[in-house]
């Protein structure tokens, strides 16, 4: 606490600046690392133009994205900025935490559209913080760039992500990034923490024709699970004084855990055969090049518990100790033709090599053999195509697998158009056809019931849709999304089997939905302002049409935010302070299962039909943001606590968090 308050006093003592502008670094010699020139004599004017100071400004620190959109760093504090500052450092809108920091979240709403041709491993609850690869930015900064964020976590721990950005010239830039955290956890043997390493280049030659973006992530997510509670209703339902202090209340498991761990090593260049220039601008016209990109990942899921429990059904043996492991390659190649008028194509074929393994083959008793892996490889052919007239923007990719069972085929497209600069609308189409995860097909556990194999007589998952976005500055953001959903795949109690009340998760199994879901989505975000007051909100609603309940989401989700900002100090602070509401309709909230790292199906117990009511006071100090948030403060006026992520798993009591976000340029 002591480090914090120092450096809040530091940044104080310093201001000369208003605080809610853009910072921006301090001027800049022009760049000494350009190809140094032959000397010659300079006239006064040209003496005078040669020594003046390069200026820069903070959109002269730009980040790009895996999709190649690049923004720049933006240290302002808004109410948005609010809202993603937490453990995923996004907007978890859709999303309900567990209790503690690093748990799983619970779907909200749901979004079928992939950006992926082929199955991932599976554990998919536990993955919420794996950075994938298209989760990864690249940098191009003008000078040195940190991003630092800090904040409390629950009981001996703190979350901390930084990232360092730098060049060794314009065209060669570099970062550095750690995220990690430690939070006990207010229940018992709640523990989370993790470790996110990345690292990644991003090169361009002078003459423009080569090009290389790379990354290395190392990233380490281990968890402690308890189970869920053992008796909601008699403990923590209850009210009583005994159980306000949570480490009171008993949960299911002492010993067991769960570990992800994965390694990747990514790249993807391009060479410019043929590059042309327009004359006066110096803006490409007509390029054309060849491409290669390249994947390799090794990542394993693990669930160990010291002590069987029948919870989930009998063991084989003892100790439990599952493990499924995955490693991946991918190589593709591509052939990529840019014209100024015609736009860019892109045609690319690939070659995916997957090893999907256990460590033993398991022979059940009706002589069923489950074998102990999936290896094969996958060839598909693709192309992308991306077009800008005027002020629309037209973008399609489309992928179809030529060999391999676990491919099918993709295909995105979407047209925008500006009306002028308040508004601008989107419409989009896709279309996927691929296996589900690995661990639908294939699982082993040390626990009988948990052992399968579905590749033969699972089918294709198949997904459409179509999504219109209308965003305007004076009507606000609308977007409404139909989707349907062919041999929807999920985990859900095996309707064969017949069991006494809590034993349901003795008889989990993958399950696959025959017929045709349809889900519909309208989501609309509008902020209401007068003076220093602002309202801000946030409304979805969701409708699903299905012959079976296996599909299970809240009719209506709202966010709404009532907050005041102003300059104070002399301007040399800029605060804003608020309470955030945040309710969403009843329904039979998915269940969690800890060995599997999966939610399932339950449709026996509706949850939710309660608020959360949240008071942030939130500083920005020039290029520092700090924020403070006192959580779910009305469960302090609550006698009897009914509010769960998942049955069996409460939300989070009231508590106080704070930290900051702090950006540093050299």
């Amino acid at each position: 606490m002591k480090y914090i308050l120092l450096v809040f006093l530091i940044h104080f003592s310093c201001i000369q600046v208003s605080a809610q502008e853009d910072s921006i670094p301090p001027k800049r010699d022009i760049d000494t690392s350009a190809v140094r020139r032959m000397p010659r004599r300079l006239g006064p004017k040209e003496k005078e133009k040669e020594e003046e100071p390069e200026e820069l400004t903070i959109k002269d620190y730009k980040i790009i994205s895996y999709a190649r959109d690049t923004t720049f760093l933006d240290t302002t504090l808004t109410i948005y900025k609010e809202y993603k500052y937490n453990y995923l450092r996004k907007d978890d809108f859709e999303l309900m935490p567990f209790a503690n920091v690093g748990k799983p979240y619970n779907k909200l709403g749901v979004d079928f559209t992939s950006n992926n041709l082929y199955p991932s491993l599976g554990a998919t609850a536990l993955h919420s913080n794996y950075f994938e690869k298209e989760d990864i930015d690249y940098y191009n900064v003008a000078t040195p760039m940190s991003d630092l964020l800090f904040k409390t976590t629950f009981e001996q721990g703190q979350l901390l992500d930084a990232n360092l950005a730098f060049n060794t010239s314009r065209r060669l830039n570099f970062s550095l990034a750690y995220k990690g955290f430690r939070s006990l956890g207010k229940y018992q043997y709640n523990q989370s923490e993790s470790g996110n390493f990345r690292t990644t280049t991003n090169y361009v030659t002078k003459n423009n024709r080569y090009s290389l973006r790379a990354h290395i992530a190392a990233q380490n997510i281990e968890n402690m699970e308890n189970g869920g509670l053992v008796d909601e209703e008699g403990q923590f339902e209850s009210g009583l004084a005994d159980f306000s202090n949570r480490v009171k209340i008993d949960v299911r498991f002492s010993d067991a855990n769960s570990k992800i761990l994965g390694k990747r090593y990514f790249f993807d260049h391009l060479y410019k055969l043929i590059r042309k220039e327009k004359d006066s601008s110096r803006q490409e016209k007509t390029s054309l090049g060849i491409g290669h990109q390249f994947n390799y990942e090794t990542k394993y899921y693990a669930f160990n518990q010291t002590t069987p429990n029948e919870y989930y059904g009998n063991n084989l043996v003892s100790p439990i100790e599952d493990k499924a492991s995955l490693k991946t390659m991918y190589n593709q190649v591509n052939a990529e033709f840019y014209n100024a008028t015609l736009g860019r194509l892109q045609g690319n074929i690939s070659l995916y090599n997957y090893n999907y393994f256990f460590n033993s083959i398991l022979i059940n008793e009706e002589g069923v053999t489950i074998p102990s892996r999936l290896k094969g490889e996958e060839i598909a052919l693709g192309a992308e195509y991306e077009k800008r007239i005027k002020g629309f923007q037209l973008k399609a990719t489309a992928k179809y697998n030529l060999s391999g069972e676990l491919g099918g085929n993709q295909m995105n497209a979407s047209a925008s158009y500006r009306l002028n600069d308040k508004h601008k609308i989107t419409v989009s189409a896709f279309g996927s056809s691929k296996m589900p995860d690995f661990n639908f097909l294939l699982y082993q556990s040390d626990y009988e019931n948990y052992n399968w194999l579905n590749l033969s007589n699972f089918e294709k998952e198949q997904v459409y849709g179509l999504r219109l976005d209308f965003e305007s500055e004076l009507w606000g953001n609308l977007m409404v999304s139909y989707q349907t959903v062919d041999n929807y795949t999920y985990f859900g109690q095996d309707p064969s089997v017949m069991l006494e009340e809590g034993m349901e998760n003795a008889t989990i199994r993958p399950l696959q939905e025959g017929n045709v879901l349809n889900h519909t989505k309208v989501k609309y975000a509008k902020e209401f302002k007068l003076g220093g007051f602002a309202l801000n909100n946030t409304v979805m609603y969701q409708n699903v049409s299905q012959a079976n309940q296996v599909l299970n989401v809240p009719e209506l989700v709202t966010r709404n935010t009532l907050y005041f900002s102003s300059d104070v100090f002399k301007k040399a602070m800029f605060m804003q302070t608020g309470v955030t509401l945040k309710y969403f309709t009843a329904y039979n909230m998915d269940a969690y299962n800890s060995l599997l790292g999966e939610f399932y199906l339950q449709n026996d117990q509706k949850l939710g039909n309660f608020p959360m009511l949240d008071f942030f006071i939130n500083a920005k100090i020039q290029q520092t943001r700090i924020y403070l948030k006192a959580e779910h403060f009305n469960s302090l006026f609550i006698e009897k606590p009914t509010y769960y992520s998942a049955p069996g798993y409460p939300y989070r009591d009231f508590v106080i968090r704070f930290g900051l976000v702090w950006n540093f340029f050299s």
